[in-house]
């Protein structure tokens, strides 16, 4: 016998009973595909469940793209079941735009947000904190120093929104006193799902003075930009390598990159955000554009700051040029400066960066560590293990999640731990 009714909606009168349960899901989405469920998460990654393994749970249906229906079972059960299911899926989570194995870092996975430059809370004890909630680039760009972009092969990470929140609200108690958060992913930050959800609960917190975030711009709209102007505190920073379309193009490594609409949202946001335009100077590919770049800058009606930078190889970059000596590059930079009478050169005093507290490490270099191995890293053939509160990147260990393991740690600086299997 079906138990009482309990009135969820009274507006709409909607009911549920001990023999029904509804889950809807607002990082989630569904749709059925055959005998397949596709499943994606934030908007960017995919897994799938057969429909036959959902049958196991209950008689089930989609009511929309982010509901599911479950029939003859009651909602605590078909929660604990379908997140058992869910779990198991993201095993086999990928990103859309390139494929690659993505991990997703939440409260539940047993991943600790510190210890990894690519994911996560990067505490450099300065007064600018980096979060980076994922990873991926809808962008190839030819001077990448990290070779990110659509013909990445790497592993992919994203992280739970409340999770990053939470983690980073607890390392603002211990620091103590105002900071920036720079969201700046190996990537473009705009693919990630929840990237406004996450901007308006840093504008919240009081200890933060500034949220600046590094993107191509390409994902940006004028509502979008509107929406965003209403966080008081939030920077861009926006590449900008050429005018000439078809060298920009070049520069960003795809053939549909559109420059028109990228100088489009550099202009509207000036004008209502906080703006710094960054461009990268490569040699024999973009240093004839930087006047052209700084030309289109001045005569904006709202100035944004304009920073050049000159590009610099890496061991993990594309690197299809050769650096241009310094003594060259800061030459054109006082040249253009008193031409055009704009600043172009940027320190930390300029941004009044600072010395903050340390955060104590758990482990220092050639200490050897008992950890529990979690997960692919960032780069194949290696894995990140866990220990005392933070990650470790192994390279050249086969992945055996929940392998325990005997690391040297090779690396500690700022809390990002490097080491070797023993």
């Amino acid at each position: 016998m079906a138990g009482p009714l309990i009135v969820l909606d009274p507006i709409f009168k909607i009911y549920k009973t001990k023999y029904m349960a509804i889950l809807t899901f607002e990082t989630l989405s569904f749709q059925q595909i055959g005998d397949v469920l596709k499943i994606t998460l934030l908007k960017l990654y995919t897994t799938e469940i057969l429909c036959s393994e959902m049958d196991r749970i209950s008689p089930w249906k989609l009511i929309d793209a982010h509901t599911i229906e479950f029939t003859k079972i009651d909602q605590e059960k078909a929660e604990i079941k379908f997140s058992h299911m869910f779990s198991k899926a993201l095993d086999s989570l990928k990103t859309s735009l390139t494929g690659n194995k993505a991990t997703y870092l939440h409260r539940n996975s047993g991943i600790p947000l510190f210890g990894n430059v690519a994911f996560g809370i990067v505490y450099r004890e300065s007064s600018i904190i980096e979060i980076k909630p994922m990873n991926g680039c809808n962008l190839d760009c030819v001077y990448c120093s990290i070779s990110e972009g659509l013909s990445s092969r790497k592993n992919d990470f994203v992280v739970e929104k409340d999770y990053m929140v939470s983690e980073l609200f607890t390392l603002l108690e211990f620091v103590g006193e105002p900071v920036e958060i720079h969201i700046g992913v190996q990537g473009e930050p705009f693919l990630y799902g929840d990237i406004e959800g996450l901007i308006t609960d840093l504008q919240a917190h009081p200890m933060i003075h500034t949220i600046s975030i590094d993107t191509n711009g390409t994902m940006l709209s004028k509502a979008m930009i509107d929406r965003l102007a209403l966080c008081t505190k939030l920077q861009l920073n926006l590449s900008l390598d050429a005018i000439d379309p078809d060298i920009a193009k070049k520069m960003a490594g795809i053939t549909n990159y559109n420059i028109k609409h990228v100088l489009e949202v550099i202009s509207y946001a000036s004008a209502r955000l906080n703006v710094i335009v960054a461009p990268v100077m490569v040699k024999k590919y973009n240093e004839a554009e930087m006047e052209k770049v700084i030309a289109w800058i001045a005569g904006l009606e709202v100035q944004p700051k304009l920073g050049i930078q000159n590009f610099l190889r890496y061991k993990t970059g594309r690197n299809p040029a050769q650096e241009i000596p310094w003594d060259k590059f800061y030459k054109l930079i006082e040249g253009w400066e008193t031409k055009y009478k704009i600043k172009l050169r940027w320190s930390k005093d300029d941004f009044k960066i600072r010395e903050t507290k340390k955060l104590p490490k758990p482990f220092k270099k050639a200490d050897v560590v008992n950890a529990i191995v979690k997960s692919v890293d960032r780069f194949p053939g290696g894995v990140i293990a866990v220990a005392q509160g933070r990650t470790i990147s192994i390279p050249d260990v086969e992945f055996r999640r929940d392998m325990p393991i005997k690391v040297k740690i090779a690396r500690d600086k700022h809390n990002i731990f490097v080491g070797s299997k023993v």
